[in-house]
């Protein structure tokens, strides 16, 4: 989930090219521009791997797209710290199809995250989005939220470490949520208003609609929470209704919902 999420003048232009795609749900486009080097490059392979798993959470698509990249990846890693990180991306396209319900792979997820945590020396720089990753596992599929806070604190310090400010946008959003879970409401909207703004700040246009729509759910005004879910609305409708799961989210919440909130 995390990547180059920048746009600086001292990028290389394929990088360049290949996030402002990402950033627009173009993953088929950027990953077509790493292909040539996805063939004999391990960092390209896994980072195609990653394009094309996003598609597939983004949109629930492109599952055997993203299996054989995987697959290519997998093949062409040849120390720990790349095989490490290929567990980490089967870990998380089996976490995203056991979150869809495509297909119950969460067995597949937790085995192949823990394979990763014995790869990935405990600075090395894939450390904090494997433990990101292990915090998904803990909150949307073992329930276990303070599982998840630790783990999620522990990405949001390796983030900040590393200056990957991407990652820093979700670990805020996750933290935020499971704030808001407990009704702290002003924990919530700070880490939410904090993953909006990296995410404005980048461009990545795919990730604004989930994040305005987080901060929607902790605004206790409903005109200004009425506001961002219209943002929200138009942003999806723009993309071509990606990311598909946000759809039902869009409506205002009942007023069972915004109470419980």
């Amino acid at each position: 989930m995390s990547g180059s999420g920048t746009t600086a003048d001292d990028d290389p232009p394929l990088q360049t090219a290949v996030w402002r795609l990402r950033s627009r749900a173009c993953w088929t486009d950027a990953a077509a521009l790493l292909e040539p080097h996805a063939a004999t490059d391990p960092a390209a392979a896994l980072q195609r791997t990653t394009l094309l798993t996003e598609r597939c959470l983004y949109t629930g698509q492109g599952w055997t797209d993203a299996e054989d990249a995987l697959r290519t990846a997998e093949a062409l890693a040849h120390d720990n710290a790349e095989r490490g990180a290929a567990a980490c991306e089967r870990g998380y396209l089996a976490y995203a199809s056991t979150l869809l319900g495509t297909r119950d792979r969460a067995d597949e997820a937790s085995v192949a995250l823990s394979r990763a945590a014995a790869l990935l020396a405990p600075a090395a720089p894939g450390r904090p989005l494997l433990d990101f990753r292990r915090g998904l596992i803990a909150q949307n599929i073992a329930d276990s939220p303070q599982s998840a806070r630790a783990a999620y604190r522990r990405a949001h310090a390796g983030a900040t470490a590393q200056g990957d400010e991407l990652l820093l946008s979700f670990t805020w959003r996750h933290l935020a949520s499971l704030a808001l879970r407990e009704g702290e409401l002003a924990e919530a909207r700070h880490g939410f208003s904090e993953s909006l703004r990296i995410r404005e700040e980048l461009g990545y246009l795919v990730g604004t609609a989930p994040a305005l729509i987080s901060l929607a759910d902790a605004e206790p005004e409903p005109e200004a929470a009425a506001r961002l879910r219209a943002e929200a609305g138009r942003l999806f409708r723009l993309l071509g209704g990606v990311p598909t799961w946000l759809a039902p989210r869009l409506e205002p919440p009942s007023p069972g919902t915004a109470e419980a909130n």
